[in-house]
This record gives structure tokens, sequence and C-alpha cells, in this order.
């Protein structure tokens, strides 16, 4: 792709992408600071006043707001249920390999029962680790296209993804209705994600 085609933009006019126009020419375009706008090699639309050339030309503020595009219960549920399947994939290929050493039929039960326990240890490493990395989320909410923020969109630490993972037991109990409360919260947040302030957010698509 040419420069002269990187360069171009896209613009959201009532509803429908239109375009694509040269920087030059959205001057002449009624765009406010909220317009979407997208370049190419963009996997999602932005604001316009996200973009500092646009600034630049139009006068526009940076404007730090809140994500409005939140992950509803069922896409995190799913997601959930991916990582516990691969992590579980792990433990039977963990356990077969050491079937290769102990041979007593007592002893491999006794070693699949006592790994047992480090399925969820594993998935509590792995989901502070993934969520404070650059993918901010688990292979599952990769796959569905959500990701772990923090009030304002933007990528955790890892001691706030590692405070997000320990406080899911504020979720779980009493009978899961740390989760269940997500359907009575406007931001969709947890328990969990209220304690370290952080929202679950799905890709603003247009």
């Amino acid at each position: 792709m040419s420069d002269s085609a990187l360069d171009t933009y896209t613009v959201v006019v009532n509803g429908k992408p239109q375009g694509p126009y040269q920087l030059a020419e959205l001057k002449a375009l009624n765009i406010k600071a909220g317009t979407f706008i997208r370049k190419p090699g963009m996997n999602d639309y932005k604001e316009a006043h996200e973009f500092q050339e646009l600034r630049e030309l139009l006068g526009f503020q940076y404007q730090q707001t809140a994500p409005q595009y939140f992950a509803s219960f069922d896409q995190r549920l799913l997601a959930s249920v991916i990582d516990y399947f691969l992590i579980f994939l792990f433990y039977v290929f963990a356990l077969l390999l050491s079937y290769l050493v102990i041979q007593e039929r007592s002893l491999r039960i006794s070693a699949a029962i006592t790994m047992l326990p480090a399925i969820p240890v594993i998935k509590f490493i792995y989901g502070v680790l993934a969520e404070s990395s650059r993918a901010q989320g688990t292979l599952g909410k990769k796959l569905l296209n959500i990701k772990v923020t923090d009030m304002w969109g933007n990528r955790i630490d890892l001691v706030t993804a590692f405070g997000r993972n320990a406080a899911k037991i504020l979720s779980v109990l009493p009978f899961f209705f740390g989760y269940l409360y997500s359907f009575l919260n406007k931001k969709q947040q947890c328990f969990h994600d209220l304690a370290a302030n952080t929202l679950v957010i799905k890709d603003r698509l247009i």
C-alpha cells in the first residue's frame, strides 16, 4: 500500500462510512470531536479528537472518556470456559507425561488427583500475566475480541491485574452473586472489577 493511501481517512456520516478523504479535504466536512474516523491498517474506528493531526487541523482537544462498549456476561463466561479448556488440555498432557515415569495404577490415580488443584492456580497466574500484557487479556478473551482495561480504557499494570484476579473470590461468594451483579451494573462490572477499578470492553466496530 502506498504512503498516499495510508494518509487517507474514512469518515462515518449518518452511520455510514464515507471516503476515503485526504487530510486537507476533511476541513470541508462537518467533523466534530466525536466523529468516528478510521485510517488504513486500523482494526477499529476512533473518534476524531484521538488523532493528533486532526486536533491540529480542526482545533480539537483530546478528550479522555471511558469506553462505552462493555463485554457482556455471556462473552466473559465463554472466554473463561475457553481458558479453562485450554488449561485442562495442558493438565492432561502433563499427566500423560508423568505416566511415562509412573507405572503403578494407584500412583497414577494419586498423581491425577494431586495435580488437579494446579488448574485454578495456573488460571490465576495466567490471568494476571495475560491481562497486564499488551494483549490485555487471555487467549479466550482475545478470541472474543474483549480485553481488560482501567476505567479509561488503558492497559492495566501487573499489580492491578493481580488484585483483580485475587478479588474474584468476592465475585464467587456467595453463590456467584458478584458475577451476576454485572447484569445490574451499567458498565457490566463484576465485584472484582469494582474492587480493582477495571472494565472488560469489546471492540468498537461500526
